[in-house]
């Protein structure tokens, strides 16, 4: 490897997402799920959508949302139901199921987050969320789409230091 490589932000950044990805992946097994289909839950556990409400809300193409939620509809954690006046308006909502799966997620998304940010006090995690939204809200402008709603929002104030 290169020193330019070695010192690289954006492989830096790569490893960890990747590592952070595959601990997630771990856990996920864990409830029968796959990456990418706990966002769906989570996005759900308000309220039922539509599944273009929901392609817009994870910032993905309708094909991916059909695909995720026939997987999840199979496994019993959603059901997809008519919901307008001619019926071509599928709604999407959690089973019973899909609610407790979707509140386990939580526990699992903190634990994950832990070991991410172990080495770090609360002062350095508090610095770290706030490069990392800088460093989004840069690609975004260059183009690249940001999948955080929140980038924008300076949530740093009302996040604690832990």
């Amino acid at each position: 490897m290169t020193k330019a490589l070695e010192k690289s932000v954006g492989r830096a950044l790569l490893v960890t997402a990747r590592l952070h990805r595959s601990r997630m992946g771990e856990r996920l097994n864990g409830l029968g799920l796959f990456p990418g289909q706990e966002q769906a839950l989570k996005a759900l556990q308000p309220a039922p959508m539509t599944m273009g409400e929901l392609a817009a809300l994870l910032r993905v193409k309708p094909p991916t949302v059909s695909k995720t939620i026939g997987r999840l509809s199979l496994q019993g954690l959603v059901t997809r139901e008519g919901g307008n006046r001619d019926g071509r308006l599928v709604q999407v909502a959690l089973t019973e199921a899909g609610h407790k799966t979707a509140a386990e997620l939580d526990a699992v998304w903190n634990d994950v987050e832990e070991e991410l940010l172990d080495k770090l006090d609360g002062k350095e995690r508090k610095q770290l969320r706030k490069l990392l939204r800088k460093a989004s809200k840069g690609l975004s402008k260059a183009g690249a789409e940001t999948d955080d709603a929140d980038a924008d929002a300076d949530l740093d104030e009302a996040d604690s230091d832990a």
